[in-house]
């Protein structure tokens, strides 16, 4: 049919899937002409009814293997082999480019992707696919397995709606999202061991209440150390920074020079592009700490270079920014930036570190200090260099912070994992620096690093802790 459309055209056409953003594909035809009639001129319809909706799948090639970035049409739901067999647990997986998954003994039914659940029609995709998995499967969970950040739609689900309608399922289990991501990359790769996890993303939701997004893990299903991670700095207005990179590249500034930093440098790019009032405004929640939450973000880092090397300023989609820095970047260029690696201080009640681990005794744990970086940055853009070098060095810091900190911790096995390392560059450059360092690098191949994954993650976490209870 589609070849005999196109016959009769003379012109290029896109295919695009029939839904609007962050809404689940048209899967009826009613439903298509309500929810896409404002979009579409013409409805080509058939009675071939669809019994699910179905994204297209998408994979990358990473040292010469394909990787999966978006898991659905043939992949899901194609069950990963556990390395053993597992309670029967239902994963609800994230908020953001949401899976579910399923154990069912040495299997876990990964589902095809949701989508981000930031609307009704997506909320109820998300329930639907959960109710097909249990029907189609036969399957009765012992355990309920969710993130830890209270306002996910997927946490509520777990916490409210499952517990009132299905009264008999003993166990619900929260899983750090930064575990997830490490758990997800062991569980598909086979590793019973412990790795050290290099957990780089955008937002996660920490234990201690900030957002991690810039971790690295040293653990196991089990449990994890956090052994290491960036410093940490302020994003005035919450998620309106996700949205404004130069708000981030802002903060940035702010937390390594002080307020002057706006003063001083108000020809930079975020600087200029932000109102005089705009400007008060942010310096004033900043200096308040009002609606400024902690991150360690690294998905936030590449935001903040992006904007301060005039790539983007605002963004219309997830990931933008730190997209346009990976492309900008001259792949020929060697030359790096200083992350300095220093001992964190320690905490008011004396702990150095932050485990998840019960029972366990968390470890001195280490900074990467980006001020360096910053500061090379801005030297580079007063001389004038170009955003390609600038890119490209800001690229190789990461991955020699990378390894400086795996030889560090001393761990054999290292594993990427996480939204940013969808970023072929940084993923390439950090698997074969570590390998060449003699570390076994573990990727992701069967589900994606991003939060996709993380349902995986949450079956093998979940699973851990029920077989690690007494009897």
């Amino acid at each position: 049919m589609h070849h005999l459309l196109l016959r009769e055209l003379d012109f290029p056409v896109v295919a695009t899937s029939g839904n609007l953003t962050d809404e689940p594909i048209c899967t009826d035809t009613a439903d298509a002409v309500q929810r896409l009639g404002h979009v579409a001129d013409l409805f080509l319809v058939h009675d071939r009814p669809i019994a699910r909706h179905v994204d297209d799948s998408v994979a990358w090639i990473v040292q010469g293997a394909p990787r999966l970035l978006r898991r659905a049409r043939g992949y899901a739901p194609l069950p990963v082999l556990l390395p053993e067999a597992v309670p029967t647990i239902l994963a609800v997986g994230a908020h953001q480019k949401n899976t579910v998954a399923l154990s069912v003994g040495r299997q876990a039914f990964i589902s095809q992707h949701i989508g981000d659940l930031e609307t009704p029609e997506a909320l109820a995709a998300f329930e639907r696919v959960i109710a097909d998995f249990l029907r189609l499967y036969e399957a009765t969970p012992v355990a309920i397995a969710h993130d830890l950040h209270p306002d996910y739609l997927s946490t509520r689900y777990a916490l409210e709606r499952w517990n009132v309608e299905r009264s008999n399922v003993p166990t619900v289990i929260g899983v750090q999202h930064h575990h997830a991501h490490l758990a997800a990359c062991l569980a598909e790769n086979g590793v019973r061991g412990r790795a050290l996890g290099v957990t780089w993303d955008g937002t996660g939701y920490g234990p201690d209440g900030t957002i991690w997004g810039g971790e690295f893990l040293l653990g196991d299903a089990a449990g994890f150390t956090r052994v290491a991670h960036l410093r940490p700095f302020r994003l005035p207005g919450g998620e309106a920074a996700v949205h404004e990179p130069r708000r981030v590249a802002l903060a940035l500034l702010w937390e390594a020079y002080g307020a002057a930093a706006l003063e001083w440098w108000d020809d930079l790019a975020p600087i200029a592009s932000l109102k005089p009032s705009e400007r008060r405004l942010l310096g004033q929640m900043l200096e308040q700490e009002i609606n400024t939450p902690v991150t360690t973000s690294a998905g936030r880092l590449f935001d903040g270079i992006a904007a301060l090397i005039g790539l983007h300023q605002e963004v219309s989609f997830e990931g933008q920014a730190a997209m346009a820095l990976e492309f900008a970047a001259d792949e020929s260029e060697t030359g790096t930036y200083p992350i300095a690696i220093r001992p964190e201080a320690p905490r008011e009640d004396g702990r150095m570190g932050e485990s998840a681990q019960p029972g366990s005794s968390p470890a001195t744990g280490l900074i990467l200090d980006w001020a360096p970086l910053l500061a090379a940055v801005l030297a580079d853009l007063r001389r004038g260099v170009a955003r390609g070098i600038i890119a490209a060095r800001f690229h190789n810091a990461l991955v020699d912070a990378t390894v400086a900190v795996a030889e560090a911790v001393g761990e054999s096995r290292v594993a990427l994992t996480g939204g940013c390392f969808q970023n072929r560059l940084l993923t390439e450059r950090a698997a074969g620096r570590l390998a060449r360092a003699g570390f076994e690098v573990l990727l992701h191949r069967q589900a994606p690093p991003n939060d996709s994954g993380i349902s995986l993650g949450q079956i093998a976490v979940a699973a851990a802790r029920l077989t690690a209870r007494p009897a």
